[in-house]
């Protein structure tokens, strides 16, 4: 049977499932959207690759275009055996608008990996893509674990020598004072069952540390956050981050996707420009060869890949958002990130600790 061209749907069933060539693997089974990104095509591939080849023990489903991804595969040594292909030609673009380009890409890879969670044919779901359309994806077809009002992004950024969740980072671009509660909430649980902090204090971002700070959503918002059992240290101006004045800050998801970008390119550019001063002087060149290791150090705060990817927490499922950018690195680690959600079963926690706190707040959900 001659294989289909890019964007048809026959004569191959979009969805249709392409087995792996010896078997499958009974542990979690991940689908990787392998449309979504800036990167090219064959990074998102190679970083499957070595994620199947690191953890023999998932099932990992790749999204897209069959042909284009055989091409990829057949050029980096073949298939593994726990690597399926799933057919779903249609890619989501990052300028398309999230809803409608759901609603009516119903073979996007996107469409079709959520479908895939939804249906219990795969545990988690790990892209690239357009953040909206993940997000929306998430909220409709996934819906939210019991007692969440909206699911929010939670990013976890290397600032110097700690880690920090900032939670949201894209999901929502405004916010009522509930959603912020819960965002510190989930963002709690996260901090603590995969990043191993035992009692992590949420900080709530603001203009000045004062409770009297902010407009009235983050004036409501403190009320509640001071309320919950939460490790809460009040408002937190953004240089709290680098001092290590929080281990989670809680905004808005405008707010949030620009400190989160705004941390990632100045520290990328820092180490840009040093590198262009030290080409430059010769004293700088033997300071560097002297310092070269702080620099790589440096370096390594900034680089987004070493988490992986951003889980979207409250929705009924495993949602990974990773870089447009990402390469092989941070699709692999991404896909690490989805096993170790699977196997730590972090919904259920979730969703227990929202319900607590609905039932200290006497709110019946």
């Amino acid at each position: 049977m001659n294989a289909p061209a890019q964007g048809q749907t026959t004569p191959e069933k979009a969805g249709a499932v392409v087995p792996a060539p010896t078997g499958r693997s009974a542990g979690a089974r991940i689908v990787l959207d392998a449309l979504g990104g800036d990167a090219p095509l064959r990074e998102r591939v190679a970083g499957a690759i070595s994620a199947a080849r690191l953890y023999p023990d998932i099932r990992l489903l790749l999204c897209g275009a069959r042909d284009d991804l055989e091409r990829e595969m057949d050029r980096l040594d073949g298939r593994p055996a726990n690597v399926e292909l799933v057919h779903a030609p249609e890619p989501i673009e990052m300028h398309e608008a999230p809803v409608q380009a759901l609603r009516l890409k119903k073979n996007s890879s996107i469409a079709v990996g959520m479908e895939m969670v939804r249906h219990g044919e795969a545990d988690a779901f790990v892209s690239a893509g357009n953040t909206g359309a993940v997000a929306a994806g998430g909220a409709l077809k996934l819906g939210r674990l019991k007692g969440v009002q909206r699911p929010g992004i939670a990013a976890a950024m290397k600032v110097i020598e700690y880690p920090v969740v900032a939670i949201d980072v894209g999901a929502n671009v405004e916010s009522k004072p509930l959603h912020l509660l819960q965002y510190g909430i989930m963002a709690s649980v996260f901090a603590q069952e995969v990043l191993e902090i035992k009692d992590p204090r949420v900080g709530l971002l603001n203009v000045g540390e004062e409770a009297a700070k902010g407009n009235e959503v983050v004036k409501q918002a403190h009320q509640l956050l001071s309320s919950a059992e939460l490790n809460f240290v009040g408002n937190v101006e953004p240089e709290a981050l680098f001092r290590h004045g929080c281990d989670i800050v809680v905004c808005d998801g405008f707010v949030g996707n620009v400190l989160l970008k705004l941390g990632e390119s100045l520290t990328l550019k820092l180490v840009g420009w040093m590198r262009e001063q030290v080409q430059q002087n010769l004293r700088y060149k033997i300071g560097f060869v002297l310092c070269k290791s702080l620099f790589r150090h440096l370096k390594h705060c900034g680089d987004y890949t070493e988490y992986g990817g951003a889980p979207l927490l409250g929705v009924n499922g495993v949602i990974i958002k990773t870089h447009g950018a990402s390469d092989a690195r941070a699709i692999q680690n991404a896909i690490r990130e989805a096993r170790m959600f699977v196997e730590t079963h972090l919904n259920e926690r979730i969703e227990m600790a929202v319900q607590k706190d609905a039932e200290a707040r006497g709110v019946r959900t």
